[in-house]
């Protein structure tokens, strides 16, 4: 917020009210005042997070009302006095200030301009227009990390990820709802999915291991510009639901990386369902317990390997033979051949997709 409209509202406001009127930040310093000799004063042993931010409060012979967060009050308006009349002032004061405030946020703010622009709440033709406005460098790289909190203590972890990414001007960290937190993180042109990954992890272990909150992480693609950062997000939202879906044990899921389950994510539940009516006979998936599937995933892990795959499961060579031979009775695929073990591969995730039963974006 412009120090300067302050001063410039306080200065309009200073004919009407008899009274030396002014704003503090959060420091409790004087950024705007009807008295100029006073800006830069700070009134000691106060702070805004005094008790409720919607208290009128007195110090030093003045009147303050806090105004900006609910949270945490950014800003107060002061008006000289204790009295009645000094606090119906500061009631009305916060009140313009704060519509100013949000005002100017809306209009000039970069962080709340590319939140619009990523929840298309902004018009595709004014996007450019509002870049050129706020001297916003639409040439560069960037990526959207969607970072979803899992579970958390007192330590807010929005304010965490603020302080790991203090460039205001390059990278932007805000809020959609309780537990989504957005990242926009300029980058380098030409970045490894493999360098964003160590970015994410980063923050999941920062957050996981000094502040004991577990998050999740979708990233979308890199993006050039400014219109494409909406196509990101959404590949975030994408990359975190396919994740709970297929890969339910990973902390970081990269859009890139995502492979046949997003294609799978896409089809409609009808044509999902056909499928596996197709590819197994009735009943037979649903007879196969949980050794056989438990066998058939480390089969998949180790390339179709029967000698590798008996070996890491601890049983001879011929009881693994005979397992898979009991599989291509129940479902009539071999798993040995290469088109079965896709076909099988896919159905598994197709099957797991349908139970889901996630949300799409």
């Amino acid at each position: 917020m412009s120090n300067r409209l302050f001063q410039r509202i306080v200065h309009q406001m200073r004919e009407s009210i008899d009274r030396v009127l002014g704003v503090v930040d959060e420091t409790a310093t004087v950024i705007a005042c009807s008295d100029l000799t006073k800006i830069g004063e700070t009134f000691e042993y106060m702070m805004l997070g005094m008790g409720d931010a919607s208290d009128v409060f007195v110090r030093d012979n003045y009147t303050f009302k806090p105004f900006g967060s609910v949270a945490k009050p950014e800003y107060a308006v002061f008006v000289e006095g204790t009295d009645e009349v000094a606090a119906q002032f500061c009631n009305i004061l916060s009140i313009s200030f704060a519509s100013i405030k949000q005002y100017y946020d809306e209009k000039y703010d970069r962080c709340n301009f590319i939140k619009n622009v990523i929840l298309d709440n902004i018009l595709p033709g004014d996007i450019y227009i509002k870049a050129r406005e706020l001297h916003f460098n639409i040439d560069a790289s960037r990526v959207v990390l969607l970072i979803r909190i899992v579970s958390a203590n007192d330590i807010s972890a929005f304010d965490v990820i603020q302080n790991l990414f203090p460039d205001k001007q390059k990278d932007f960290v805000f809020n959609i709802n309780e537990s989504d937190i957005v990242l926009v993180k300029e980058i380098k042109s030409g970045i490894d999915s493999k360098d964003l990954e160590k970015l994410a992890r980063s923050i999941v272990d920062t957050l996981g291991s000094e502040f004991y909150t577990k998050v999740i992480i979708g990233i979308g693609t890199s993006v050039v510009g400014v219109k494409d950062l909406a196509k990101s997000f959404k590949e975030s939202q994408v990359a975190l639901e396919v994740g709970k879906v297929f890969d339910t044990d990973k902390s970081i899921v990269s859009y890139d990386n995502l492979g046949i389950a997003r294609l799978i994510y896409q089809l409609p539940t009808t044509l999902c369902e056909m499928f596996l009516r197709e590819v197994f006979k009735k009943g037979s998936i649903e007879s196969l317990d949980h050794e056989t599937l438990f066998t058939i995933q480390k089969f998949f892990e180790n390339n179709l390997n029967v000698s590798e795959t008996s070996r890491k499961l601890f049983v001879h060579r011929n009881t693994l033979v005979y397992r898979l031979e009991k599989i291509r009775k129940l479902t009539g695929l071999d798993l040995r051949e290469f088109d079965h073990a896709i076909i099988f591969k896919v159905a598994l995730m197709v099957k797991k997709y349908l139970t889901s039963n996630p949300v799409k974006y």
